[in-house]
């Protein structure tokens, strides 16, 4: 007997839908939480990533754009034709090491496109990578759309930046954003400059590279901490790592008849760590050889181990940084455990910002309180990123709640927000959707329709979207294969904190020494007019940095994500001697010139609009936060400081002369 009746003809049409797959896919798969409010006609789907894309593009082209601003205003006092370490000496250095050939060997040791441009005017070669990384980055930040060609770009303009920085690129968000713009750049289509790239859907193997670049950050990676200052040197060094002659550099100390003997308690802070302010063994005064001060001048060098680039390289590409958190802690300091590393944080920082000297005062259950949420978020929010979507959501917002915080406490340049970058990968087009407008011809309404088509329709082989597969499938694994020694380094009781194990920088441990300094020291650089350094009349004055603790009266500055490095590297210095900091007597030479590219590092010159000092000299001071509403805080100081000692003593131009001589560079002339 034939049915024929409505009753039974509704299943046989719903039958027949969904054999040729025109079914309604609400029921199958209803709406996920997220930003628009439910009933909305362009209530999008969880599983899909357009939306997502668009947010990592601008967010990681906005952190590009920061470095490369840095780079354009600093590279040429830094690295440039007269920059304290010029990037053009590193490289015959590392071209005459190679024996003159600019080979596959130098090319690895040194990745950079400066290899392939003209040596003479290395201000305009730095100006030009800037300049070219700021255009291609602001457009990618405006209009949300880039191609895998822009994005190489972007990585490799950074990458030479960062290969020729020595020691001024030596901080490990500059290998956290390699490794963060180089999945970048698998995140779009070849050639098509589309937000939404219909035949290129944002690949699930990327964003688990995101996903697995957090997880590492955060697990493996402590707080703002310091690590050895000597693997510091060992891997960045000032010095190129030989000479031009072929010959290893020398390091010259320098010491002068208006140098002051002073006591070993005077100079204790010199002989100790950053970490621990135990002496390490063999470790110097920055006086003499022997321990004792020296009481004439005197020139000495000590030669450095000659290295072959494969011992190079591994320290070469062991950088200093301060991403937030990890297993380290729990293995380093005991402040972490006993839950009283947040009592010193704030004031010993890098570079405070005003929010901090209030910050620092908390009450002890708060830090406590602070510390506790450091070990939550770092040590078992992670893992919520393998628990599901939601799980995965909530670790998304944790993380950058977390870097905002961070933000607001203290200058720590682009770091913690290029650390939400690939928290972002968390989110999919259901959860993002707020963040876009509504209506027809919207991005959203775009991606309602590329939603509804791909469930409605099987996609058509196309040889593009093949070949894109395999090579997502190729990335994925090169990744599993380059997060092998990362992983073993993560599991290791001797974690090695900040090193790439490959040249390019692609998949990197990060951190540092769980150790947090119970004290700040800063080195204050002066100088004075009068002809004898000695004379007990010589009137000192005080050179102010852009952002670091000088001044007392000077309120702590507000710059992230920007970035002052020459700032950075002089609270680095505090913690040893200028012997392992040879930079700090180019800048004292140059400082004795009147050379107005180094004084344009500086905020302010006592000099200014008068001759050059005849002398210069480097003190070491303790500095404290005042108490508010105490005596100082009336008086208007931010800081209370009490002097240490002498960092290094009175130098003039003639002094230095040898110091120039012996690195084949010409003395810095007077104005």
């Amino acid at each position: 007997m034939r049915p024929d009746g409505p009753a039974m003809a509704a299943p046989e049409e719903s039958l027949r839908r969904r054999k040729t797959g025109h079914s309604d896919p609400q029921p199958e798969s209803p709406p996920a939480p997220g930003c628009d409010p439910a009933g909305s006609p362009a209530h999008l789907h969880a599983g899909t990533f357009w939306l997502t894309r668009i947010v990592l593009l601008k967010a990681l082209a906005f952190v590009y754009f920061v470095a490369f601003l840095v780079a354009f205003h600093q590279n040429k006092q830094l690295i440039g034709d007269r920059g304290l370490l010029p990037c053009r000496a590193y490289l015959r250095s590392v071209q005459q090491y190679f024996q003159g050939r600019v080979g596959w060997e130098a090319l690895s040791y040194a990745p950079t496109v400066l290899w392939l441009m003209d040596w003479s005017d290395m201000n305009s070669n730095l100006d030009l990578l800037a300049l070219l990384g700021l255009g291609v980055s602001a457009f990618v930040l405006i209009t949300g759309c880039a191609n895998m060609l822009l994005m190489a770009a972007l990585w490799g303009l950074y990458t030479s930046l960062v290969n020729v920085g020595q020691i001024w690129y030596s901080f490990g968000w500059e290998s956290q954003l390699l490794e963060t713009g180089f999945l970048g750049i698998f995140l779009c289509p070849l050639w098509t400059l589309s937000r939404l790239p219909r035949h290129t859907p944002t690949s699930r193997i990327v964003l688990w590279g995101f996903r697995w670049l957090i997880f590492r950050i955060m697990l493996g990676a402590p707080k703002v901490q310091r690590r050895s200052w000597q693997e510091h040197q060992g891997s960045h060094t000032a010095s190129p790592p030989h000479s031009r002659d072929g010959r290893p550099h020398s390091r010259t100390e320098v010491t002068t008849t208006q140098q002051r003997r002073a006591s070993p308690q005077q100079h204790r802070g010199h002989h100790h760590t950053a970490e621990t302010g135990v002496p390490t063994a063999g470790q110097r005064s920055p006086h003499s050889r022997d321990g004792h001060p020296h009481s004439s001048t005197e020139v000495t060098t000590t030669q450095q181990r000659r290295v072959s680039p494969q011992q190079h390289r591994g320290h070469r590409h062991t950088v200093v940084g301060f991403p937030p958190q990890g297993l380290i802690k729990i293995r380093g300091d005991r402040c972490w455990r006993d839950l009283t590393c947040m009592d010193f944080h704030y004031e010993t920082q890098p570079v405070p910002n005003p929010m901090a000297y209030y910050l620092h005062r908390s009450p002890w259950w708060f830090h406590r309180f602070e510390t506790l949420s450091n070990h939550f978020i770092e040590l078992l929010v992670p893992f919520f990123l393998f628990l599901g979507r939601r799980a995965c959501m909530v670790h998304g917002v944790l993380q950058i709640l977390f870097q905002a915080v961070l933000i607001v406490s203290g200058n720590l340049s682009f770091l913690n927000w290029l650390t939400m970058v690939p928290s972002l990968a968390c989110f999919d087009d259901a959860a993002l959707a707020c963040l876009f407008p509504s209506g027809p011809g919207s991005l959203k309404d775009r991606v309602l329709h590329m939603q509804r088509e791909a469930r409605g329709a099987r996609p058509e082989p196309r040889f593009g979207p093949a070949v894109r597969r395999a090579a997502n499938v190729s990335l994925g694994v090169l990744l599993a294969w380059l997060s092998v020694p990362v992983v073993l380094n993560l599991l290791s009781s001797r974690q090695v904190m900040n090193t790439s194990f490959n040249p390019l920088r692609i998949v990197n441990t990060y951190g540092a020494f769980g150790s947090v300094t119970k004290e700040r020291t800063e080195v204050v650089l002066q100088g004075t007019a009068s002809p004898n350094a000695s004379a007990p009349d010589a009137v000192w004055e005080d050179y102010e940095f852009k952002c670091k603790p000088g001044d007392p009266s000077r309120r702590p500055c507000l710059i992230s994500p920007y970035h002052y490095r020459l700032d950075w590297l002089m609270w680095f210095a505090a913690f040893q001697t200028y012997e392992h900091n040879e930079w700090i007597l180019r800048l004292a030479g140059k400082l004795l010139a009147g050379d107005a590219v180094a004084l344009s590092l500086l905020a302010h010159s006592p000099f200014e609009g008068r001759p050059p000092p005849r002398w210069v000299r480097g003190e070491h001071y303790r500095y404290k936060f005042s108490r508010p509403g105490g005596s100082h805080a009336a008086q208007g100081k931010w800081w209370v400081r009490k002097r240490i000692g002498t960092y290094f003593p009175p130098v003039s131009l003639q002094e230095l002369r040898a110091y120039f001589r012996d690195r084949g560079e010409p003395l810095p002339e007077p104005l």
